[in-house]
């Protein structure tokens, strides 16, 4: 898109054609692919009006689109299962969990969500649920802040939370994985219909009267995708950049918010902390891959600076 409209962003009948005709695409590959829904619509109209709108929006939408290829993506798994190509790791991967991490509760060996779940309170409810929230919009904050910051660093930013991304979805693939809640309420048969479920999160709705993570989970791509925990690794990325960027103080917030987003994740019942290890290796692992593929290839460093001249 970025070569479409040239480097000084400027409306013409071919940028024009091509915005109206990558619409129009996705729209109708996802109405075959996963169903209609309202939030595609949303999501193109956000972006045409911002596109439109004038040449401040106009850059900062090419500049996340980076992130709505990865919610497309994200959104795609819906129509190809994983579990359509290995088996689910249930038992197993519950099992491990005890053996490693396993808490001694009267006699009886507890995975940590157990003895969690057991322990819960509403401050500890009210606390998790908040970390939860940060999952996606303190990224995309940064995101925003770096944009307007250092082009540079955006750039940087955002391919290395697609690349671990991607890194996260071939392990869903390879490895699919059924989350802690999901024993507690279907045992260790495999149901492959199952709906995603708020989980310990319920007990955040309940408490605000509220039904704000339900209507998240609705929407999961995936119940099978546990293993890497990306809820783990999305915080990982942003520290990283923040103190790469010196951000001082305000890498105190987001090493509480990861901190915090790691207890949620085990707390809830959403993931096991196998799943949260994997989720900070995987980020850990895009991290060093963008860096290396960035400090060796000319040619990956050519498009950077041709995507920074467009959004700059």
């Amino acid at each position: 898109m970025a070569n479409a409209v040239g480097d000084d962003i400027r409306i013409n009948a071919k940028s024009i054609s091509i915005v109206t005709g990558i619409s129009i695409a996705y729209l109708i590959l996802s109405y075959f692919l996963v169903g209609f829904k309202t939030d595609q619509l949303v999501l193109m109209g956000i972006f045409n009006v911002l596109f439109y709108a004038s040449v401040v929006t106009r850059k900062f939408i090419l500049g996340f689109t980076i992130f709505i290829v990865y919610w497309v993506i994200f959104d795609y798994m819906k129509a190809f299962p994983n579990y359509n190509y290995n088996d689910v790791a249930i038992g197993s991967l519950y099992h491990a969990e005890k053996s490693l991490f396993g808490i001694n509760l009267h006699g009886t060996i507890l995975t940590p969500n157990e003895y969690l779940r057991l322990k819960s309170t509403n401050a500890l409810d009210v606390m998790a649920g908040l970390f939860y929230l940060c999952w996606i919009p303190v990224p995309l904050a940064f995101a925003a802040f770096l944009f307007f910051k250092n082009k540079r660093q955006f750039l940087y930013f955002s391919i290395t939370f697609v690349i671990v991304n991607m890194l996260g979805f071939v392990v869903y693939y390879a490895y699919p994985a059924a989350p802690p809640w999901y024993i507690q309420f279907h045992g260790f048969t495999f149901h492959p219909l199952t709906q995603g479920n708020t989980a310990g999160l319920a007990r955040f709705d309940k408490f605000f009267n509220i039904s704000l993570f339900k209507s998240i989970y609705s929407k999961g791509s995936n119940v099978f995708a546990a293993m890497p925990s990306l809820h783990s690794s999305y915080p990982v990325i942003v520290l990283y950049y923040g103190i790469k960027n010196r951000l001082g103080l305000i890498n105190w917030f987001f090493g509480v918010v990861m901190l915090g987003i790691w207890f949620t994740a085990v707390y809830a019942s959403h993931h096991y902390v196998l799943d949260v290890l994997a989720g900070i290796v995987c980020a850990t692992m895009g991290i060093l891959l963008f860096n290396w593929v960035q400090s060796a290839s000319a040619n990956f460093n050519r498009f950077l600076n041709r995507y920074e001249a467009v959004i700059r």
